[in-house]
């Protein structure tokens, strides 16, 4: 009699399909979340559980419950960079708001990149051409409203600097100033002043003048160049202080 087969052990290939299904769902869900609303504590358990299916195909995920991973997201909550992050875009939120008026009339412009958030003033509507007088009269319920802002409990750990900046147009042979150096330093300068007066902290500040050494745009065109002819005022980033 012959000796009988033995049955074959059952295939685990399914396990690498489940895994793969299991990670795509994840992905899937942590897309939707907002990532300025996300908890670090379930961001922090999801990222351990992606890596887990990553290196243990047969093992489930972590769920999202609070755990030993608890501390770690904790930690991440309260780091100061993220703190200060949380802060800013909290800034851009109400400067867009309060400045809206201004944002209309092409005044200002709000940004933001590396160095934090930017709030550009037109040159051409707070100077005369050539000169570093402000338009007091009417620009003075812009003032107003930038003091208000930088006066604000939430800018009160935050550092300033007002940066100035020319087309590439020299000055007039007859201009007070020798050269867009002392032009775009001056504009700058004359910026903190009325902060200053309106009751702003100047220790918060510093300013700066780069004449046309940093232009947004070619100037080609006269409408480039009065992009290129600003004051920016930026809340600075933690890490460009």
């Amino acid at each position: 009699m012959g000796k009988s087969k033995e049955p074959e052990k059952p295939s685990t290939a399914w396990q690498g399909t489940y895994g793969d299904m299991i990670t795509l769902m994840l992905c899937f869900f942590v897309m939707l979340y907002n990532p300025s609303e996300i908890d670090p504590t379930q961001l922090a358990t999801i990222t351990q559980s992606l890596q887990m299916n990553e290196t243990e195909s047969t093992s489930g995920g972590l769920s999202l419950s609070a755990g030993r991973l608890s501390d770690l997201g904790n930690n991440i909550n309260s780091l100061p960079s993220l703190e200060k992050g949380k802060s800013l875009g909290l800034a851009k939120k109400k400067a867009v708001s309060l400045f809206a008026p201004d944002i209309k009339s092409n005044k200002i412009t709000i940004t933001s990149d590396e160095r934090g958030l930017i709030i550009t003033l037109a040159s051409d509507s707070f100077f005369e051409e050539g000169s570093a007088t402000l338009n007091i009269d009417q620009t003075r319920d812009t003032l107003l409203r930038l003091s208000e802002f930088f006066k604000s409990p939430e800018m009160k750990e935050r550092r300033f600097r007002i940066e100035g900046h020319t087309d590439n147009t020299p000055v007039p042979f007859d201009s007070a100033f020798y050269s867009n150096w002392e032009l775009s330093t001056a504009r700058s300068t004359n910026v903190l002043h009325y902060l200053a007066d309106y009751g702003v902290d100047e220790n918060q500040f510093s300013v700066a003048g780069y004449a046309d050494t940093r232009p947004k745009f070619s100037n080609d065109t006269p409408e480039a160049r009065a992009y290129n002819r600003r004051v920016d005022i930026i809340i600075l980033d933690e890490g460009h202080f």
